[in-house]
């Protein structure tokens, strides 16, 4: 079974330096209807003005992940952590018992486009922690690798969830065939080009949930990328 989240059913935010597209609620954006998918809880495509981004603010209880598809996002914590996150790089922040940061795009002429990810974690009050990872040399001679992991298996970045998190960068056109476990839910979500899956057809923005299936084939086409996410099932929650 899929259930499709096109790309412009999306709920959409235009702060002017910030252009957000949000595939669950988010802040002033509600539906019911899409309040998550298990323990994954937020996914917003961000676009960021050049000089501009999110003063400090605090967080707590949640695995924040941030995903540069486009120019650079400066970080800054208060665990004394001070890094730039470009395309290439999975950075996740722990918030756990708390944390204040703040996400800045310094290059004037050039917009920032990234992904906010945000994952439940597995309980409440973990300490704080960061990671950041260049994933790049994960991917070498093949289109599907794991980025993150609760066991930071394959070199992946490690998160305090039962949730795997794969990327897939077809260069030219391919298949993917993947073998679901008992007890998982699925999301993908795109960030180029076009899948086929299941009798759907997937392109950049387009997120959908995968259930009830112990395996299914993807078909993609050259130039494709795209995040896919396997998890511990659990009841969503409502905020």
């Amino acid at each position: 079974m899929i259930q499709v989240r096109k790309s412009n059913e999306r709920g959409q935010a235009d702060h002017g330096w910030l252009k957000s597209q949000h595939s669950f609620s988010f802040a002033d954006y509600f539906d019911r209807q899409h309040m998550g998918h298990s323990v994954l809880r937020v996914i917003n495509e961000d676009r960021i003005a050049g000089g501009t981004g999110f003063p400090s603010h605090p967080h707590r209880d949640m695995e924040i992940i941030s995903f540069v598809i486009k120019g650079a996002l400066e970080h800054q914590d208060s665990m004394g952590n001070k890094t730039t996150i470009r395309p290439g790089e999975i950075q996740r922040m722990s918030a756990g018992t708390g944390v204040v940061h703040s996400e800045y795009n310094a290059v004037l002429d050039q917009q920032t486009h990234f992904l906010q990810i945000w994952i439940l974690p597995d309980k409440a009050g973990h300490n704080p922690s960061y990671g950041q990872i260049n994933y790049e040399s994960l991917l070498e001679n093949k289109s599907f690798a794991l980025m993150a992991s609760k066991d930071g298996r394959e070199g992946s970045i490690t998160l305090n969830q039962d949730a795997d998190i794969y990327l897939g960068r077809f260069k030219d056109a391919g298949a993917l065939n993947y073998q679901t476990k008992p007890g998982r839910s699925l999301w993908i979500q795109m960030i180029h080009g076009q899948v086929n899956i299941m009798g759907q057809t997937l392109t950049a923005g387009d997120g959908a949930a995968i259930s009830q299936t112990d395996f299914f084939e993807l078909q993609a086409s050259a130039g494709t990328e795209f995040i896919l996410f396997d998890m511990i099932t659990i009841p969503v929650r409502y905020f």
